[in-house]
């Protein structure tokens, strides 16, 4: 696999999962946004980003919410892939100079060498230019789809919805630009940071696979206090911990830019906006910080 290749993969991958206070059957993945002088209802939706389509079909609605909207909002416009591919690989480098020998301890190194070479065929030999947020990702992806071959693979649900838009002369909206989510996802955390979230992710396997059955069950339960729980608790025994700041600077932060942007979005046209679902739930998420704006936001059951 070259690198023109991993980067493609990981173009529409990189996003990964980026799932008020809900309660009882309150949980639902697909939600209506009316009221606040609304003309028309747009839909909000959770996605996740490495489920396959066969997926929608336990969605009640989903189909109607879609046909229903005049446009497809997401978090990044994916007409465009081959620039956002470009992009994506200019920055996925290490910094000249930069190189994992000065970033981790010849241990670290070594099992993050053997990871790779067990999940991908190749070794830091061939990857060691690449950031080690971007290796982090890649890892996540491959392991995912080891794990679930077949729930994983093919066509994302963000990019289906942006491309059936197009299909039908619908305009597909962006909240985000390649910029901003480069930004998010490799450069946020200083290179060192990177490295050690990298070293302690190959170091403790077994830590990454519980996180995945349990957010692939979550997830395919459309229960988004679950999913919500996944990602804010804080486990005494965590080996990785994020800090608030970094949970912060990939959810919350990006979800109050958004919130600026989606009313005159809606206002213009019906509109089918479909994000990672953890952008929804909590204090800072979409369907409160809907709510506060004064919309009336409702699951769709």
């Amino acid at each position: 696999m070259n690198l023109k290749k991993i980067i493609s993969t990981l173009t529409v991958l990189l996003l990964l999962l980026s799932c008020s206070n809900l309660k009882g059957n309150d949980n639902a993945l697909l939600w209506k946004i009316s009221g606040n002088g609304l003309e028309n209802a747009s839909y909000l939706f959770g996605t996740h980003h490495l489920v396959p389509l066969s997926f929608l079909d336990s969605i009640t609605g989903i189909h109607e919410a879609f046909n229903m909207s005049e446009q497809s909002v997401g978090e990044l416009d994916m007409s465009n892939m081959s620039q956002m591919q470009m992009e994506i690989m200019g920055k996925a480098m290490m910094p000249q100079g930069t190189t994992y020998e000065s970033l981790m301890n010849e241990a670290d190194r070594a099992k993050l060498d053997s990871t790779l070479t067990s999940l991908m065929g190749m070794g830091l030999a061939q990857f060691g230019r690449l950031r080690p947020a971007m290796l982090q990702n890649l890892i996540s992806v491959t392991m995912y789809q080891r794990l679930y071959p077949t729930l994983s693979g093919g066509k994302g649900l963000d990019q289906y919805f942006q491309e059936e838009a197009l299909k039908r002369n619908r305009r597909v909206v962006g909240l985000e630009s390649t910029a901003d989510q480069i930004r998010v996802l490799l450069e946020m955390q200083p290179l060192e940071r990177q490295a050690e979230m990298l070293a302690c992710m190959v170091n403790h396997p077994e830590m990454l696979k519980e996180q995945m059955d349990k957010l692939q069950v979550a997830y395919h339960a459309q229960n988004l206090e679950a999913l919500w729980a996944l990602y804010t608790e804080e486990l005494p025994d965590d080996p990785c911990p994020s800090t608030e700041e970094e949970k912060f600077a990939m959810n919350g932060a990006r979800n109050k830019k958004w919130l600026e942007k989606l009313p005159a979005i809606m206002a213009e046209k019906a509109s089918f906006i479909a994000v990672g679902c953890l952008h929804l739930p909590g204090e800072e998420g979409l369907i409160e910080g809907l709510r506060k704006l004064g919309y009336t936001v409702e699951p769709v059951q």
